[in-house]
């Protein structure tokens, strides 16, 4: 018999869908208030929402926040890794933090529900134990739940991240409607419309430059730095030799793990703190190579400098995705 046509290959498979199809009406039986809560509350946002998970279910955060983004909801993924690494930077008031957690007592996501609240940040659990540490520090508890994995080992997530990613694309769905999202938005938020046009164009086209640089000399204290980080709001400041060659960067992330070290912050200069490798590129380099690079190493800002190391610019991954359509995870460098 060709094993195409194994009768009990088939009937194993067919059990599987069966049971994840089954796994998700069971999600709809259990919709209350709580969702309704949390789409009313994302309508109202005037910030991103910002998803979070480890494993599988980072994998299905990221899927979440893609369809989000190309549905009209502003989304990125947050690695809890990365942000325990000064990642949180990008979290502020407006947003609202999704963490997903089957099981709601992932160490790495919880440790960060503290400062999450410190900030003001509104908290939803995507999770399977509505009783968790995730689900009593949340605001508002989705439910996905499942009765079994359809793994028959039952390790590895396969009914419950179905279930999970199944209520994103509910949520997405619903928003569309909520926020009367059109069609011809659709496009404009695909390669075929303004992303594409802004992907062909070069770095030196859509970098920032000029005043709107946050630079300061090597040598310089960093209080003067921490200032002029500040007054430019990009979250990074580019340290320049006196021929104005890049000599390295600070990042909002270093300055918290500095103050969480208790560094002497006011009595230091940049170059005690400084990364002296940062990730860079060149004007001529193709707007979609920088955002390769930013995706790559989880970063949302890349100095520009020429074959000699003098800086022309900086590029924010706003200036690529444009601002307040796109967005997604990572810290100045």
């Amino acid at each position: 018999m060709n094993l195409s046509e194994d009768p009990e290959i088939l009937a194993e498979a067919g059990a599987v869908l069966k049971l994840e199809a089954e796994s998700i009406l069971g999600l709809s039986r259990r919709l209350n208030g709580g969702f309704t809560r949390m789409v009313k509350m994302i309508c109202r946002s005037k910030g991103r929402v910002i998803i979070a998970g480890i494993g599988k279910s980072g994998i299905i955060a990221r899927k979440i926040a893609a369809t989000l983004n190309s549905t009209g909801t502003r989304s990125l993924f947050l690695h809890p890794v990365e942000a325990m690494h000064g990642d949180l930077g990008i979290v502020s008031p407006e947003d609202i933090f999704l963490a997903l957690s089957y099981s709601g007592e992932t160490h790495e996501l919880n440790v960060l529900l503290p400062t999450i609240r410190s900030v003001g940040c509104p908290i939803i659990a995507f999770t399977g134990n509505p009783s968790s540490n995730l689900a009593r520090h949340s605001d508002v508890v989705i439910d996905v739940g499942v009765e079994k994995e359809a793994c028959p080992l039952g390790l590895a997530p396969t009914s419950s991240t179905t279930a999970m990613l199944a209520m994103g694309d509910a949520l997405a769905v619903v928003l569309i409607r909520c926020k009367e999202f059109k069609s011809d938005d659709f496009k404009r938020f695909h390669p075929g419309g303004a992303l594409g046009q802004r992907l062909a164009r070069k770095v030196g086209d859509i970098m920032l430059s000029g005043n709107a640089i946050p630079w300061i000399r090597m040598g310089a204290s960093l209080d003067k730095a921490i200032e002029e980080m500040n007054r430019h709001s990009l979250g990074v400041i580019l340290i320049l030799e006196a021929d104005d060659r890049l000599a390295g960067i600070i990042t909002d992330g270093d300055i918290r793990r500095a103050v969480a070290r208790r560094d002497p912050l006011h009595t230091m200069r940049v170059d005690q703190l400084m990364s002296t490798t940062p990730h860079q590129a060149q004007p001529e380099t193709p707007a979609y190579d920088a955002l390769n690079t930013m995706e790559h190493f989880q970063i949302t800002t890349l100095p520009i400098t020429d074959e000699h190391k003098k800086v022309k610019g900086i590029l924010h991954l706003h200036d690529i995705l444009g601002k307040g359509e796109f967005s997604f995870k990572g810290e100045g460098q």
